[in-house]
């Protein structure tokens, strides 16, 4: 790790999330992104794209030589890109039913950052009438014993929860409540994942609330940024030493305007070395 950033003469590392909702249809803003915001890392989800068909070839252009990729054919799919070396981890199936949701690697100065795609969950906030939505509920259950293990591992878990836990994380708390990703039994739910690892939430840190923050605005509206009917469906938590060298945090909500863009925009943290 050392070796790389004096190649490079920075003593930060930028790690930046976001679900592209397909990488091929989107690899226009994705190169974009990466010459603008720069990372030293970036996390994607729902990438849309199996293994073989992942587009390598503009990304290795840029830079980013280290790409982990875990892809279903037009489902799902997660992938890592990276300009500092990569140590393959895990790839959990947390919803046991073989999706592409996870993949986890290690840096080279022992970090391990974790990609995640969490279910949506369907329409409807009852596992009885809606099977899809208990099964979210157990994909987060099954990321919270998995969590309770993480004890004095430096790690940082990034990605699409699809959950917004906090009232001010959704442009209307009263109207959102029955609509699943701010129901009380999801933000319950997350909360259980929270305090397993006694994460913290580098957003809620960087901005406190009742302060708006939000990552996704659905393609529904006419135009989302009159509208601001957002939610923070995205998320970067670091356990405490992780969280205690991040340095800044920024949402790009300018990316949600971008030609073809995605329902959701990146999230980056900046860490010191």
């Amino acid at each position: 790790m050392r070796g790389y950033i004096a190649a490079h003469m920075t003593d930060t590392l930028k790690i930046a999330s976001w679900n592209i909702n397909s990488v091929r249809f989107r690899m226009d803003i994705v190169t974009r992104f990466l010459t603008e915001a720069a990372p030293d890392i970036l996390c994607l989800q729902e990438t849309k794209v199996v293994d073989e068909d992942f587009p390598h070839g503009p990304l290795r252009a840029l830079d980013y030589e280290h790409i982990v990729i875990h892809g279903q054919r037009m489902h799902h799919g997660v992938a890592i890109l990276s300009k500092v070396p990569l140590i393959e981890d895990d790839r959990f199936d947390w919803q046991a039913n073989g999706e592409a949701r996870h993949v986890g690697v290690r840096l080279p100065n022992g970090l391990r950052l974790e990609n995640v795609y969490v279910p949506a969950g369907g329409d409807v906030p009852d596992r009885e009438v809606n099977p899809k939505f208990g099964q979210k509920l157990d994909f987060v259950e099954r990321m919270t014993r998995w969590s309770e293990g993480l004890k004095g591992i430096p790690t940082l878990l990034v990605g699409d929860f699809n959950i917004a836990p906090l009232e001010s994380d959704v442009w209307s708390h009263k109207q959102l409540l029955d609509v699943v990703s701010h129901t009380p039994i999801e933000v319950q739910a997350l909360g259980r994942l929270q305090a397993a690892n006694d994460w913290v939430d580098l957003g809620r840190r960087f901005v406190p609330p009742p302060a708006r923050l939000y990552t996704w605005w659905s393609y529904r509206a006419k135009d989302w940024a009159a509208s601001d009917r957002g939610r923070r469906l995205d998320h970067m938590w670091a356990s405490a030493d992780v969280a205690a060298t991040a340095t800044a945090h920024r949402v790009f909500e300018d990316c949600r305007s971008w030609l073809k863009p995605s329902d959701h925009i990146p999230l980056m943290t900046e860490f010191a070395l």
